[in-house]
């Protein structure tokens, strides 16, 4: 039985060993597919299969496809780029990647430890000053191994296994706060870009106009039915359309830089091409009826920022469950097997085999008060996550009120907006076809210009601050996901 028992635990010993060698290689880094990869399964499966966020049917895949923007991009098109590609999105998924570790080194208390050595040793001994010629050598080797199992800590383990997943579900659940925070900002560089886009293409309209305005005024001239100063007028108000226009082509263009620092191209925004809505696009807005109590609920039970706040809460609480068991006794089992002496020992000359096995009881006494402060040191940490948890609380139910109240506003500027707009277009064909007939002068079509110009900014702006506020309620809640943003931006 114990010739067998050492064969057992020799054997073990060579595993252990050889997965200690190959840990250490190449091969084993670039082996991704070994179950010993991840022994104590601590790895989650967000890691492999992705997040899959709220509202969604289905996770995202990053692939080659994701390094490359389409022409023209889509919105939808952009988050996939965001999400796979922005360095705060791979931070999260790093920080998964250690607390998974450090979870599984709290498995591997639970298991034992096997250490094993092998040792070959040559003594050669000379005697110079002996009258008879004397040189002996010797050789010999010695090997052992040894085991040692935590058998009993009253719950240490335990207490740290708790804290390492509540630090996992942490990390989780911090990572989906940094997808929804990155999705929101590339969600707003894009609609950025269609709001300076929609602004530069009413500004190239307004110019368009001012020219017709001035074509008309010279053929009236020509007729004698136009003074110089209505001349002079119009090509004031031409320089002014031409000075608003390269202004928006300038703001276009820095916000493509923009919305391509989101999308993790550093900056290189030739070639991104973003679908511009006219700034007549009637979007239907009867979604998002929820009211106040509804989403505050949402955002209690789901939001990502309060999950990890009440999880590192958890893991504080786990920690200091750890620490005080510290302070109580352990139980240890040990079992070596040497042969021709141990380690760091000379050679004893003769063959021998020594086998120890025994049970160690640790008891701790005293150690100057050192756990004492441990203990109040974890007590502080709960204070502070609990203080933590409530401003969290705090910032998400501020947050969430301002955006609930910022939509409200956005969906009733909405239809104001287009019934302005409406009257300006209007206005302008009335005032044109009277202008033509020389039944207005140039100060009445010149005033209807400028409204017009006025009225197409206040569309663009209500869409804007509707579509702003529609993003910022979402994440807000915690409820941002790829299809609610783009089924309907269709």
């Amino acid at each position: 039985m114990s010739v067998r028992l050492t064969s057992v635990f020799l054997t073990v010993a060579a595993m252990m060993s050889c997965l200690t060698v190959a840990a250490q290689t190449r091969e084993w880094r670039d082996w991704p597919s070994t179950p010993l990869q991840d022994p104590l399964l601590a790895r989650p499966p967000e890691l492999d299969e992705g997040k899959l966020l709220p509202g969604d049917s289905q996770i995202l895949a990053c692939d080659e496809r994701s390094a490359v923007p389409t022409a023209p991009l889509a919105l939808g098109d952009a988050i996939d780029l965001g999400l796979c590609r922005h360095a705060q999105v791979k931070a999260g998924w790093a920080r998964i990647k250690m607390q998974a570790a450090q979870k599984g080194e709290a498995q591997s208390a639970y298991l034992p430890t096997v250490n094993a050595g092998l040792r070959y040793q040559q003594e050669r001994v000379r005697q110079p000053d002996s009258p008879l010629p004397l040189d002996t050598q010797r050789r010999s080797r010695s090997q052992y191994y040894t085991l040692t199992w935590r058998l009993l800590d009253f719950g240490g383990r335990a207490a740290n296994l708790r804290a390492a997943n509540a630090s996992l579900d942490a990390a989780l659940a911090s990572h989906d706060a940094i997808l929804q925070k990155t999705m929101a900002s590339v969600v707003a560089a894009y609609y950025d870009v269609q709001t300076t886009g929609a602004n530069r293409l009413a500004r190239e309209v307004n110019e368009r106009l001012a020219r017709q305005i001035m074509d008309t005024t010279h053929k009236r001239a020509a007729k004698g039915m136009a003074a110089r100063s209505d001349l002079l007028q119009v090509q004031t108000s031409l320089s002014k359309a031409e000075l608003e226009h390269a202004r928006a082509i300038g703001q276009h263009e820095k916000a493509l830089v923009v919305l391509s620092i989101s999308l993790g191209l550093r900056g290189q925004s030739a070639g991104l091409q973003v679908p511009i809505d006219p700034p007549d696009l009637v979007i239907q807005s009867s979604e998002l009826s929820q009211d106040l109590e509804q989403w505050l609920t949402v955002a209690r039970q789901h939001h990502p920022a309060l999950l990890a706040s009440r999880a590192q809460l958890s893991s504080s609480q786990q920690k200091l469950a750890a620490i005080r068991a510290e302070g109580m006794p352990s139980l240890d089992l040990s079992h070596g097997y040497y042969a021709n002496g141990r380690p760091n020992q000379g050679s004893a000359g003769t063959q021998t085999r020594e086998t120890v096995t025994g049970l160690s009881l640790n008891i701790p006494l005293f150690d100057g008060f050192s756990h004492t402060y441990k203990v109040r040191n974890a007590q502080a940490q709960i204070d502070i996550r609990e203080a933590e948890l409530m401003e969290t609380e705090g910032q998400v139910i501020g947050e969430l009120t301002n955006a609930f109240a910022d939509n409200q506003a956005s969906l009733r500027n909405l239809t104001s907006s287009q019934r302005l707009l409406d009257s300006a277009k209007m206005a302008l064909d009335d005032v044109q076809r009277k202008y033509e007939r020389g039944l207005s002068d140039i100060i009445d079509i010149l005033n209807v210009q400028s409204a017009l110009a006025d009225a197409s900014q206040e569309r663009i702006r209500a869409l804007a601050e509707w579509r702003s506020a529609r993003l910022r309620l979402l994440a807000s809640a915690g409820e941002l996901g790829r299809m609610r943003i783009t089924e309907h931006d269709k």
